[in-house]
């Protein structure tokens, strides 16, 4: 009965960071120093790449959901390979026609790791508009000729 409290601790440990992104068209549960197969991004290997489509972001004690996104929120990612999934047969028969057709398929994928998650703080606004102060001027008196 402890082995199993324990592994659950060891679990939640693990998971103290993690963020839920969109990238390629698809949600992906990201946690840091973890591999993942993504569909083929246009980088070359050892690239970093920086996902800003966080949907939501768990830390230590708290966690932040967007409206759609989390705000100054970002995913590293360092490009590890280039690689193809296993082949997907597709069969197609129309039935008393003859007809049959058999097609493979190999989606390309790029592999990733995860470097680091961050959401970054932004100061406090401070008022950036400079007051305009307007100096009163007197009038010049005005020479009279008579």
């Amino acid at each position: 009965m402890t082995n199993s409290k324990n592994s659950s601790n060891n679990s939640i440990k693990s998971n103290e960071l993690y963020a839920i992104a969109e990238t390629s068209g698809q949600q992906f549960w990201f946690e840091v120093n973890r591999y993942y197969d993504i569909d083929r991004l246009q980088a070359k290997e050892n690239d970093k790449i920086t996902l800003e489509k966080v949907l939501l972001l768990k830390d230590k004690d708290s966690i932040t959901v967007g409206k759609p996104y989390v705000k100054n929120a970002k995913i590293e990612l360092e490009v590890v390979s280039h690689k193809r999934d296993k082949k997907i047969l597709v069969y197609k028969m129309r039935p008393k026609k003859k007809t049959r057709i058999k097609m493979g398929h190999r989606q390309e994928l790029t592999r990733v790791m995860v470097k680091s998650i961050s959401l970054g703080k932004v100061a406090p606004k401070s008022s950036s508009k400079k007051e305009t102060v307007k100096k009163e001027t007197k009038p010049k008196a005005e020479k009279s000729t008579n």
